[in-house]
């Protein structure tokens, strides 16, 4: 099972490069990046807390980190049209001498598009635009011309040139939905990432497999990862709404063997209840040596 580490993005720079550097000299095997422009608070009130564009940042990591895969946790779709991100993302590829992983969704953070103006469609319309760029990405990371009529996207003899060092370059669908979202991912996706602990992973990639059955798709050919929010030799906050594990290293061990037990392909680690500097390395060390044991 892989081990990747998820740098916040609303800390500086130099802490991000720190902690990627980190993982890259330890033995880690990627570091992501979130794609949102501010924290998600309720409409109307106002964000405090900087936050690193993510394309900007995984290009700097990619040439300043070796080694380790770098990758979108995920693009948002609303605000990224695929024919561009398309271009960046084989730009990125380039820059880290193969190593990026293309992480896109839907879109869905409601404050970031009511602040700049950019529309949040209804669910359908939300998932019916996003498979479309879908269509348009994979066209144009891994077709000589792309050529689309869509609803929403129009592209004609379109070229992303230069491709991809990869052949493809991966690409991860962020979905957690059962009915539209995981299909899509049956579908288009090298990948798939969701939020969740081992018992709903485990739920639903049972379901992703049935909608690969349907595709005429092996299941095996979709890698599987996952993140919760981890802790290490500090209680779980009573406030988190997110999924979290761990306390001890004997929990944060067992939750990692879960993990595995399900088949997990990779691991992914927040690096939100780590803590900062040497404490956040100690924590990380910890971590890497629960899932190499």
């Amino acid at each position: 099972m892989r081990l990747s580490i998820w740098p916040g993005t609303a800390q500086p720079y130099s802490d991000v490069l720190e902690v990627a550097r980190h993982a890259a000299d330890t033995g880690w095997d990627g570091v992501w990046a979130a794609d949102h422009f501010m924290p998600n608070l309720p409409s109307g009130e106002r964000p405090q807390t900087p936050m690193l564009e993510a394309g900007s940042l995984v290009a700097a990591l990619g040439a300043l980190v070796p080694r380790v895969t770098v990758g979108t946790l995920v693009y948002g779709n609303t605000y990224r049209h695929p024919a561009v991100l398309a271009n960046m993302a084989a730009t990125t590829d380039h820059i880290s001498g193969g190593r990026f992983v293309l992480g896109v969704g839907a879109g869905w953070q409601v404050n970031e598009h009511e602040q700049y103006g950019i529309e949040l469609p209804p669910v359908k319309q939300l998932l019916d635009r996003f498979e479309e760029a879908l269509q348009v990405l994979v066209g144009l990371l891994r077709t000589p011309t792309t050529t689309f009529k869509g609803e929403y996207y129009q592209l004609t003899d379109a070229v992303c040139d230069p491709k991809p060092v990869q052949t493809p370059l991966p690409i991860m669908v962020g979905a957690k939905g059962e009915k539209r979202m995981l299909r899509m991912v049956a579908e288009y996706a090298d990948q798939w990432n969701t939020w969740g602990l081992p018992d709903v992973i485990a739920h639903k990639s049972k379901v992703l497999d049935d909608h690969c059955a349907a595709a005429g798709r092996d299941p095996k050919s979709i890698l599987r990862t996952a993140q919760a929010l981890v802790s290490v030799d500090t209680p779980l906050p009573d406030s988190l709404r997110a999924p979290a594990y761990g306390g001890s290293p004997d929990a944060v061990a067992a939750t990692i063997e879960e993990y595995r037990k399900i088949g997990l392909d990779e691991l992914i680690i927040p690096d939100g209840l780590l803590g900062t500097g040497a404490t956040r390395q100690k924590a990380m060390d910890k971590i890497l040596a629960l899932v190499r044991d």
